[in-house]
């Protein structure tokens, strides 16, 4: 009887051209998948919440990349951070695609896959660990915390600047390999590049020694003996320390620049909360409590929401202690396991520390946390999974299998969840829905989520509910500013002009540096005829803000109607000015110009107002009328009927259309043209005149008499109308009856 012998199983590294394939196929895997959860952002539209202040309403930004907008990207500390990299990234978009939000998006996505990509790579270089590291990528890819990273065109700064964090890591670990002044001259390059595109790197020079322990190896705090068998204290400990930190003293010194800079722009912005506001005691609290909260939505991610209010001093002081017990105890055991489990202390203070600058003990703004917060400390903690698993399981019999099933049913499930979590961000009432549905209303700082979603419900043309949402901010928030001006803004819209002008007034009054309330205060007293009370609200806008176009272009429409063409013009010009895209300031500019005669250069002003914007019907209208005047019926006749195409329910568009028309000889069509215009506005004294005229060309003089009598009792010293209800009655030859 043979007895076979059992070959002993040998496990092989694969091949090089094995691993290469691998690779490849794991990086196509990353890329498909990313794109195929984030790929619904191409339809997403621009959001109310900071999109306006980084590129729908941001006039540097729309001048592309320009020599002077270049120079404002360098120098501007608004929002009250300085990074010129991000806003040069904004502009370059803006170049490409305008104000098509799809090619922002996607700009935001390729710049995320890049990060995973290149995560992958850096994991992989330094460890030789392939599936650890490609899993750490995919649950950076796939997260749903990240998805307010990736789907708000807002925070590019943190998708950019998180590329330029792992692009220095790159370069850092070629500088550990070949440590040459060029190859350090590129780490020090990408860390100042990343810095320029959010201040939030600060902490990447710590993260770098981190790295230097584990796993690149380059600080050893023990030496190994020839027999690998007895640990004993580095001698040299201290030095080696020492000379890893002096080689980054370069990357510490952009740090502390940046800090300085950041704080001293925040505190000059006002953006700094201070003591009395949210006391010392409420900030280190919620630190404690946002610290296990970011790791609890980690492993649970649900009810993530854009806002999580600050509860200020409604945490209770013992939650916080409590977590920071929980903190501490995970410190100490990665402190004593460093040895041991090397990646449990790397990844635990790569999420420590770089949560530093956000978890707000310095406190900017008014949310607790924010899931963006999370975008590069989380990777921390997956490191800390991504090894520790493996190692906790290493004894068990099936362990390749239970690691294999675990990681696809983890990867399955954050596919599934964030494709959800990035139909939040389809547009404002999705997104700020979603928030107020999830969120507490107990918090002042949620106020602005349901202003933003009452903004963007109104320009849906609900005001009613929109005025419901401003409600609730002030009754969650009654010092909330913002709340009282939109409130005001919608009841203006309503015809309300009284109350309006209550809530732009105690918007004032909360916030006595309010340009945007001073402007539509002003608006509406204009609206009452208040002319002197305007203007001087309209001038206090512009001197809080120098910058205010449309409080330039308000200035002259009042000055305009004072009389004073010739101040309102120069406004005019100045809102051009400051924004060279106000359709708007241009069609009153030609408006100006055109009551001093000339009509050349107002219809210069009208066609690029039509222009900037080809759905702007009083610029059509206004063409018209010009065009009237020089003679050119035919063309003018063009441009109010786009005018009415655009705007059908504008009365006077069709009543200068039947003008022209008339001019033609085409009195039926021009009748039936002010029978709408009357249809529209039934008070409009010279709708019924013209109509009247209409007929009267007929011989219609009868029906002609009635609506000059109409046009007359509507406007009594219409000398015009009176001039042909005359002619009419001698014409019909019954003058003793109408006398």
């Amino acid at each position: 009887m043979k007895i076979r012998s059992r070959k002993k199983k040998v496990n092989r590294p694969p091949s090089r051209k094995t691993s290469k394939s691998l690779n490849f196929i794991i990086c196509i895997f990353l890329v498909i998948s990313t794109l195929a959860v984030y790929w619904q952002v191409q339809d997403h539209e621009f959001v109310n919440f900071d999109d306006d202040l980084y590129i729908t309403d941001n006039l540097n930004v729309q001048a592309g990349l320009t020599s002077e907008s270049l120079k404002w990207a360098f120098t501007t500390s608004h929002p009250p951070y300085w990074h010129p990299i991000t806003w040069l990234s904004h502009m370059l978009d803006y170049q490409l695609y305008g104000l098509h939000p799809k090619g922002h998006y996607l700009t935001n996505l390729f710049l995320h896959i890049s990060s995973v990509l290149i995560l992958f790579i850096i994991l992989f270089r330094m460890t030789g660990a392939l599936w650890p590291s490609s899993f750490v990528a995919a649950m950076f890819a796939f997260h749903p915390l990240n998805v307010e990273s990736v789907a708000w065109i807002a925070e590019r700064k943190n998708v950019l600047s998180t590329l330029f964090w792992l692009i220095t890591m790159l370069a850092y670990v070629h500088y550990a390999e070949k440590p040459t002044a060029k190859n350090y001259g590129l780490v020090f390059l990408f860390f100042a590049l990343g810095l320029m595109s959010k201040p939030m790197l600060v902490t990447l020079p710590f993260v770098l020694l981190l790295l230097d322990y584990w796993p690149l190896r380059r600080l050893k705090l023990w030496k190994e003996t020839e027999s690998n068998e007895i640990l004993e204290k580095n001698t040299f400990q201290r030095s080696e320390v020492f000379k890893l930190v002096l080689e980054k003293i370069p990357l510490f010194s952009l740090t502390i620049g940046l800090s300085i800079l950041t704080a001293y722009l925040q505190n000059i912005a006002g953006a700094v909360w201070s003591l009395k506001q949210i006391p010392l005691q409420a900030r280190l609290t919620n630190a404690m409590v946002s610290y296990l909260e970011y790791l609890v939505k980690m492993i649970w991610p649900s009810n993530l929401s854009v806002l999580y209010p600050h509860p200020e001093g409604a945490l209770p002081i013992w939650k916080g202690i409590l977590c920071g017990m929980v903190l501490i105890g995970i410190t100490i055991l990665a402190v004593k396991w460093i040895r041991k489990i090397p990646y449990l202390a790397v990844g635990w203070f790569w999420y420590l520390g770089t949560l530093v600058p956000v978890i707000g003990i310095v406190q900017a703004g008014g949310q607790a946390m924010a899931d963006r917060f999370a975008y590069i400390p989380l990777i921390g903690i997956f490191i800390i999974v991504a090894w520790g698993v493996p190692a906790l399981i290493s004894k068990w019999r099936h362990k390749e299998k239970v690691l294999s099933i675990s990681a696809g049913v983890v990867i399955l499930a954050l596919l599934i969840t964030t494709w959800k979590q990035v139909s939040h961000w389809k547009n404002s009432i999705t997104l700020f829905k979603h928030a107020v549905s999830v969120t507490e209303n107990q918090y002042p700082s949620l106020a602005i989520a349901y202003v933003n979603l009452g903004i963007a419900i109104a320009k849906q043309g609900d005001i009613g509910t929109a005025i419901s949402h401003y409600k609730t901010a002030i009754k969650i928030n009654p010092n909330f500013d913002n709340a009282y001006n939109n409130l005001g803004f919608v009841l203006a819209q309503q015809g309300s002009l009284k109350k309006a002008i209550s809530h732009y007034k105690t918007a004032i009054k909360i916030n006595p540096n309010f340009d945007k309330a001073y402007n539509n205060l002003g608006f509406v007293l204009a609206q009452q005829g208040s002319l002197k009370k305007a203007i001087s609200h309209y001038k206090t806008a512009i001197k809080i803000n120098p910058n205010f176009a449309k409080a330039y272009s308000n200035l002259g429409i009042a000055l305009a109607k004072q009389g004073d063409i010739g101040t309102a013009i120069s406004h005019y010009k100045t809102a051009i000015k400051i924004n060279p895209n106000f359709a708007k300031a241009y069609s009153n500019l030609g408006i100006a110009l055109a009551k001093q005669g000339d009509i050349g250069t107002a219809i210069s002003h009208y066609k690029t107002a039509i222009k900037i914007n080809p759905n702007f019907a009083k610029a059509y209208s206004n063409l018209g009328i010009a065009l009237v005047k020089q003679g050119d019926i035919g063309t003018a006749i063009s441009h109010y009927k786009t005018a009415i195409k655009i705007n059908p329910n504008y009365a006077k568009d069709y009543s200068n259309l039947g003008i022209a028309l008339g001019k033609q000889g085409d009195i039926g069509t021009a009748i039936s043209h002010y029978k709408t215009a009357i249809k529209i506005n039934p008070n409009s004294a010279e709708n019924y005149n013209n109509l009247g005229t209409g007929l009267a060309q007929q011989g219609s003089l009868k029906e002609a008499i009635n609506h000059f009598q109409e046009a007359l009792r509507l406007k009594p010293d219409f000398i015009s109308a009176r001039r042909n209800l005359e002619m009419a009655i001698h014409k019909y030859g019954k003058a003793g009856e109408y006398k």
